[in-house]
């Protein structure tokens, strides 16, 4: 099958589209319309060559009279549905050409939205950022998705051409840019595709072929792809080539699929296998969002799974939340936040292993914890678990600074491959609410929309937070979401950024924390202490964590027993350089510990400072 779009070679330009029931369709290049001739294939791909054509030309496809973008285009300088431009992507001139793509292991990962990660919200500006995340110690940066989207602003789960990056954060070439310097720093890259549902206006796509999707597939994001159906196969070649885009031209290292529950393949093969084998084969990671916690969406493909390297785990944020704050609606029915709970979650990857979830009312996921512990990509915070709250308010913000502390610290050091949403190492004051911009009359609905959603998630429609929801629509609620950098030097957010950055130096210190599952044991201990233990060679980790506090002989129990000499303390969640009140009380020479409230304390054994 043929690659879609616009691709400069040696002869001019060579277009191509896929629109099988279609007899006529022409390609118009430039202002002056110069027409392209297009000649069908059997297959139902159009294609050509524009002798005349080079890099920067525009250009639109004709259909029975209508003039719509490339479905594959590179790049939308004007307006989303108006004309595409041809890009070359070797124009490009990469620095930084000896970087090579990490393995997936003991990836530390960064969750960022470009438009609110900087004042600027552009590509570049992002660069001027990247000092800050390579001293914070994470490796791996996770881009929410920039394809293009209506207006000029959107988390981008929206997004209209997927081959676009939106023009809202710069050029391709800026782009490239974002990923070379990157890769200058040392940090790989990773992108957020989204392949379930198309952003609006989708049914320009339509025009092209109804084939591209199923009736009887409708999400709840509108129509669904046609994964299995009749002409298929060019539907799954053109997300294929989509995802392949964007490792080969803009050297992306992994990339993230949105809600892969989502994308309904009765095939023999389900097409997130299909590329999970494709990207790796590139040296590229595959990171799953599939909130079944079904272990075939990481289990590899020689042993019948998809064969992706890591998948969204969300019970653990769920249960440390609720344990928290207390909350019960929206997601958080399934959980009750006990120590038992949590300690089930870390011995095995999450807690719905073929149980019934109340909440969903149906009995939910699969056994894993045969699985290494690095598969599940766990976090307290991101743009979902942030965005899809009626306010948009981070969790800092609604728990104590003890509590988030001593969770902060937990995650930097749980045995799983961690994720941090842009700014919560700081403790950013700002919220990150839904934001948009959609024109029509669609403008007044959003709102409306909005509540919906939530309120299928789980919110009490009666909810007096409806009447404060920030306006989606609104400038304002997007420039309310752009962090503010300037807090970093001020308390208390300085004394928590250094919490962040010790525990995730002591992370980098052992880089089989998350992998190796042999090394991991798991247990309650004191009735209120959620305790994990790794046991190196000539040196052991036991990390206490607990919101209630307790009280501890360590010599007295035989799973927290020091075997390379005496436990000593490492890092305290409660020191005073991270804003605390004080260390957890810890006799060395008995060794005794007594945690006084939320705390997480890690000690180490046989650990040589030098």
């Amino acid at each position: 099958m043929s690659d879609p779009g616009a691709r400069v070679v040696g002869e001019g330009v060579l277009y191509t589209v896929w629109a099988p029931e279609r007899e006529g369709l022409s390609v118009l290049v430039g202002e002056s319309r110069r027409p392209v001739p297009l000649r069908k294939s059997a297959d139902g791909y159009f294609q050509g060559i524009d002798s005349r054509g080079r890099a920067g030309d525009l250009y639109v496809f004709q259909i029975n009279g209508e003039e719509l973008p490339d479905p594959a285009s590179r790049f939308q300088p004007l307006e989303l549905m108006g004309p595409s431009q041809v890009v070359d992507p070797n124009s490009y001139a990469w620095q930084h050409v000896g970087w090579k793509r990490p393995a997936w292991g003991d990836r530390i990962i960064y969750e960022l939205h470009i438009g609110a990660f900087t004042a600027e919200g552009t590509y570049r500006a992002a660069i001027e950022r990247l000092p800050h995340l390579k001293e914070l110690g994470v490796n791996t940066v996770e881009i929410m998705p920039i394809a293009s989207f209506e207006g000029s602003r959107n988390w981008g789960y929206d997004g209209a051409l997927l081959y676009a990056p939106s023009k809202h954060y710069g050029t391709p070439d800026d782009l490239r840019a974002l990923v070379d310097a990157a890769h200058g720093h040392g940090l790989a890259v990773v992108l957020d595709v989204v392949y379930n549902h198309l952003g609006l206006p989708s049914d320009y796509l339509g025009k092209y072929s109804s084939r591209y999707f199923l009736k009887t597939r409708e999400t709840a994001w509108g129509p669904g792809f046609n994964w299995d159906g009749p002409d298929s196969g060019p539907v799954r070649h053109f997300f294929l080539s989509n995802a392949l885009y964007w490792l080969d031209e803009f050297r992306f290292d992994g990339l993230r699929l949105d809600a892969t529950h989502a994308i309904v393949d009765e095939s023999p093969r389900h097409f997130v296998a299909e590329l999970a084998e494709a990207a790796q084969a590139r040296g590229a990671f595959v990171i799953a969002e599939d909130d079944r916690n079904e272990a075939r969406v990481i289990t590899p493909r020689g042993e019948g799974g998809w064969g992706c390297n890591a998948v969204w785990a969300d019970d653990f944020h769920y249960s440390v939340r609720i344990a928290m704050t207390g909350e019960g609606d929206f997601h958080y029915g399934s959980y009750r936040g006990t120590t038992i709970e949590l300690v089930e979650i870390l011995s095995h990857g999450w807690l719905y292993k073929g149980e019934y979830d109340p909440h969903r009312e149906t009995f939910r996921g699969t056994y894993a914890a045969h699985l290494p512990y690095d598969r599940f990509l766990v976090f307290i915070s991101n743009h979902d678990q942030t965005g899809n709250r009626v306010l948009g308010d981070r969790i800092h913000h609604i728990v104590s600074p003890r509590d988030y502390r001593a969770a902060s610290l937990l995650l930097c050091l749980a045995p799983f491959t961690p994720m941090f949403f842009m700014g919560q190492e700081w403790g950013a004051s700002t919220a990150f609410p839904f934001f948009s911009e959609y024109g029509g009359d669609r403008h007044e609905k959003i709102s409306h929309w909005r509540k919906e959603e939530l309120v299928r998630s789980g919110v009490r429609e009666d909810s007096p937070m409806f009447a404060v929801m920030p306006n989606p629509q609104a400038a304002d609620t997007f420039q309310s979401a752009k962090l503010k950098w300037e807090e970093i030097g001020e308390p208390p957010h300085g004394g928590l950024l250094a919490l962040y950055r010790e525990g995730l130096r002591w992370r980098r210190r052992r880089p089989s924390l998350s992998i190796d599952r042999q090394r991991v044991r798991v247990e309650q201990l004191a009735g209120t202490v959620t305790a994990v233990r790794w046991d190196f060679d000539g040196e052991s980790w036991l990390l206490l964590f607990t919101l209630q506090g307790g009280s501890l002989n360590l010599n007295d129990v035989p799973f927290a027993a020091a075997e390379n000499g005496p436990w000593e303390r490492a890092v305290d969640s409660n020191e005073p350089r991270f804003g605390g009140e004080g260390e957890a009380s810890f006799d060395p020479k008995a060794q005794r510990v007594h945690l006084c409230g939320p705390e997480t304390l890690l000690l180490v054994s046989g650990h040589d400072p030098a």
